[in-house]
């Protein structure tokens, strides 16, 4: 039945824009790809509308969905709410998508690629979903991170979600048409060009897997490669590894660098070492000496900041005899690892040390030279002692030394 804008026009319009009427009809009826151009606007306009509706829908729905979750006692449907909250977003789109299908009619190719879109959309959402969810269950991996490390599980989960995604697009894949093993095959051709000209970063991702079952170090432990770096872990890459050095600087050190040399870990030190060497004058006596290596020694032993053996060496001794003095060796180790309260702990040894050295009634030493002038008067002689009884011995025993030789030895050079 004919409206009556039509009706007017073919009563009242000139022949020429009947003509024209007729010909725009015919083009909107016409449309493209089976639909006409009514159809596609009215798809077009829904998908408009589901797409402003996501936002909507996100904001309300998946906001109160994570306010039901908050007030739960567990914490696993929140990190679930909270992983699959994106993926949600595309409800209302699949939604849009499906209504613009139900109210156009579509037929012949066009609704098979149609229909193709939707599960393609939908599947994709899905397997977006479960690779997003898995950061969820991370509590599950509580026991193989301590078999493990933090970042061997992390790896695990990073290559989990890797798969996941892959496994999605392999579906979509088959949905249209491709066939995935001929795919797989000409991947693995390419692979092998690619791993022949990539060996550096191959190298790195083994070096990397090493590092971490090795578990030579971990992040936020404090490491020392010489030649190369020295910090803290932040992070353990694929390629590369990031260490902040102690200027907060961060520094990328491909993982082979660090498989391949000596790591020396200072986080994993059982103790801290205090290892001085204390001077004192040479006018210091046999008594002053015991007494400040007695003094010293007995402090360190009634302090339990300082470890003992047979936990650590402890020794407090008169070591050498140096140029301007005569030098105590003072090795010792602190139960603490922190460095702050290892360097209190040390300046308040410090300071006992100098009052015990100040109450022996001697002094540190420094650098100096003693000049003596010569004198006009010959100077005083001074009768030495009598020898001790070791030294006769000791004669005695060089000279029976000296009649046993010619065996085996001669006297001269030759």
């Amino acid at each position: 039945m004919p409206s009556s804008l039509e009706t007017w026009l073919d009563q009242n319009a000139p022949q020429s824009v009947k003509n024209a009427a007729i010909y725009i009809a015919s083009v909107w009826n016409e449309g493209a790809y089976g639909l006409t151009f009514g159809e596609i606007v009215i798809s077009v306009f829904i998908l408009v509308v589901a797409i402003g509706v996501r936002g909507l829908f996100a904001r309300l729905v998946v906001a109160s969905v994570m306010r039901v979750a908050a007030g739960t006692k567990t914490h696993a449907d929140d990190a679930l709410v909270k992983s699959i909250a994106t993926p949600l977003k595309i409800v209302p789109v699949i939604i849009g998508i499906y209504i613009a299908l139900q109210v156009t009619n579509i037929s012949g190719q066009a609704e098979i690629y149609a229909n193709r879109i939707l599960r393609s959309v939908i599947t994709l959402a899905v397997f977006w979903t479960l690779s997003r969810a898995v950061n969820a269950f991370e509590f599950l991996f509580v026991n193989l991170r301590n078999a493990l490390s933090s970042a061997a599980v992390d790896w695990m989960i990073k290559a989990l979600q890797v798969i996941l995604v892959v496994l999605g697009i392999g579906a979509v894949a088959e949905q249209w048409g491709i066939q995935i093993a001929p795919l797989l095959a000409g991947l693995g051709v390419l692979g092998i060009a690619v791993g022949l000209g990539a060996q550096d970063l191959f190298k790195n991702l083994i070096s990397g897997i090493l590092i971490i079952t090795e578990k030579r170090f971990v992040p936020g432990e404090w490491i020392k490669v010489d030649g190369v770096v020295e910090g803290t872990v932040e992070k353990i890459n694929f390629r590369s590894t990031l260490i902040r050095r102690f200027d907060k600087s961060p520094v990328y050190v491909p993982n082979s660098a660090l498989s391949d040399a000596a790591v020396t870990n200072f986080s994993r030190m059982t103790h801290r070492r205090i290892k001085w060497v204390v001077g004192v004058e040479y006018r210091t006596t046999v008594d002053q000496l015991k007494y400040i290596r007695d003094e010293i020694e007995a402090w360190l032993w009634h302090d339990d900041r300082f470890a003992k053996p047979p936990a650590a060496a402890l020794f407090v001794r008169v070591d050498s005899f140096n140029a301007s003095s005569i030098d105590f060796l003072i090795y010792t180790f602190t139960n603490t690892k922190d460095w702050g309260e290892w360097l209190a702990i040390k300046e308040e040894f410090a300071v006992a040390v100098m009052d015990i050295i100040a109450r022996a009634g001697t002094s540190f030493a420094f650098p100096s030279r003693t000049i003596y002038m010569q004198e006009m008067d010959p100077p005083e002689i001074m009768a030495p002692p009598a020898r001790s009884d070791h030294v006769e011995t000791a004669q005695k025993a060089i000279a029976a030394s000296a009649q046993r030789r010619g065996m085996g030895e001669a006297d001269d050079d030759g």
